[in-house]
C-alpha cells in the first residue's frame, strides 16, 4: 500500500523552518489527506459494484456460463466459479478501506497536531463569510406574504 510509507508524521520526520516551510508541509500533509479520501472513495465504488454482481448472479443457476474480466481478458466461467472470486475479491477491498480509514484518522490526528503546535487556522473563504452573514441574516429577517385572496393589480 503506498500510503504506509506516508504515515509517519510529517512534523517527526524534519521540523521546518519558516512560516514558508510550514505552509509548505502543512499543504503536503492536506495534499495527502484528500488523496487518502479520493482512494477511499474510489474503492467504494467498487465494492459497491462488486455488491451488484454478486446479487446478479447470486440466484442464478450455479452451471450457468458468465464471463468476467481477469486482467483485461475477458474469460469464459460458471457461477460457480465466479461468485467465490468476486466474494474474495470484495472483501479484501473492504479490508483495504478499512486500513485506509485507519490511515486516514491518523493523518487527521496528525494534521490537527500540527495545526495546534504552529497555531495555523484556516481563512474561510469568500462564499463561506457570505453564507455565515446570510444564516444570520435569514435569522433575523421575516417573510412578508399578503393575504391569501389578494391579487396584483
Amino acid at each position: 500500500m503506498r500510503f504506509e510509507m506516508s504515515m509517519k508524521s510529517e512534523a517527526e520526520r524534519r521540523e521546518p523552518g519558516n512560516e514558508q516551510a510550514i505552509a509548505n508541509l502543512y499543504a503536503s500533509m492536506r495534499t495527502e489527506l484528500n488523496q487518502i479520501y479520493s482512494k477511499i472513495t474510489e474503492l467504494e465504488m467498487e465494492v459497491s459494484e462488486h455488491s451488484l454482481v454478486v446479487n446478479a448472479i447470486q440466484p442464478l443457476d450455479p452451471s450457468r456460463k458468465c464471463y468476467r474480466m481477469i486482467g483485461g481478458v475477458l474469460v469464459e466461467r460458471t457461477i460457480k466459479e465466479v461468485l467465490p472470486a468476486v466474494q474474495r475479491n470484495k472483501e479484501g477491498i473492504e479490508e483495504v478501506i478499512g486500513r485506509l480509514n485507519e490511515a486516514l484518522e491518523r493523518k487527521k490526528k496528525d494534521i490537527a497536531e500540527f495545526e495546534a503546535k504552529y497555531k495555523i487556522r484556516m481563512k474561510k473563504s469568500d462564499n463561506d463569510v457570505k453564507d455565515e452573514s446570510s444564516k444570520k441574516e435569514g435569522n433575523a429577517q421575516g417573510v412578508l406574504v399578503g393575504p391569501a385572496g389578494a391579487v396584483e393589480s
